[in-house]
């Protein structure tokens, strides 16, 4: 009974409605639900990134098994990304850890850092072809030792982005391991992000924990509804046009990082006279 009164139905069928789309598109759930979090229910910033970190860590880890059944997993490039990824993580935790989380300059940061993600992400899913062709035109092979120095350097800026903003495990993770291992499955790529992820959202959601910037509530509704909608989504993917749902998620986050950054504005502008009024008095 207990269990059962810490779910909120509202957080559930959201989980599910993101559940659903990452299923079917491969997505990170980041550029979804923490958006969804700070946009619909009015969650802060750093909590919304803290709390969703830790549910894609436990989402992720059910990818992980399932993909590890499969034998779709890639562990030296999961080794690669991590021995980036992890000391990155740890170095913006620390950062982070010297500003007060509930102050506008965190909520500053955070935001922006979203904002830049989120666009990026839209970028790489419109794009995603013009970008390989354009690559693989300029760089048609690398050679083993700056492969495996390039996939640190990516598990390195993931760290950074997905600790601040929990955004940058999907498609853009996946993006960069596309272009330095084009002759790998995509099952692989996809198996071995996913399986990086772990650790990472594990980490980074762990020291948001430490920092109090997580809502368990929250996070057990999500992950009621989100499970079943990623079993759904995996289902439906082959049913559903790639290139029209790429669109239109990469719209839907266009749509949604310019209203995070008109929302930022709006208020650091309303700080700033607020501010500049009591000096004038």
């Amino acid at each position: 009974m207990h269990i059962l009164a810490m779910i909120d139905p509202l957080y559930s069928i959201s989980g599910f409605g993101v559940g659903l789309l990452v299923g079917m598109t491969g997505v990170g759930g980041g550029s979804l639900m923490t958006p969804l979090l700070i946009l619909l229910f009015g969650v802060h910033p750093a909590t919304a990134v803290g709390t969703d970190l830790l549910y894609a860590a436990a989402t992720k880890t059910g990818g992980s098994f399932v993909h590890g059944l499969a034998r779709s997993i890639d562990w030296p490039m999961v080794r690669r990304l991590a021995t980036g990824s992890v000391p990155a993580t740890i170095v913006t935790l620390t950062i982070l850890s010297l500003l007060n989380l509930n102050g506008a300059a965190a909520r500053s940061l955070i935001t922006i850092v979203l904002c830049f993600a989120l666009f990026l992400t839209a970028g790489v899913l419109i794009f995603r072809k013009n970008i390989l062709d354009y690559y693989h035109g300029r760089f048609p092979t690398l050679d083993a030792q700056k492969t495996a120095l390039a996939t640190v350097l990516v598990g390195m800026v993931l760290g950074v982005l997905v600790s601040i903003s929990s955004v940058g495990a999907g498609a853009i993770g996946v993006m960069a391991l596309v272009i330095l291992y084009p002759q790998m499955p995509m099952a692989r790529i996809v198996g071995s992000d996913i399986a990086h992820a772990v650790p990472l959202t594990l980490i980074a959601g762990m020291g948001h924990w430490m920092f109090g910037a997580v809502d368990w509530h929250i996070m057990c509704s999500l992950l009621v509804g989100s499970l079943p909608g990623i079993f759904v989504g995996s289902y439906l993917t082959t049913r559903v046009p790639e290139t029209a749902l790429r669109l239109i998620l990469a719209v839907t986050l266009i749509l949604v990082a310019s209203k995070l950054a008109y929302d930022h504005v709006d208020n650091s502008t309303s700080l700033l006279t607020a501010f500049t009024k009591r000096a004038v008095e």
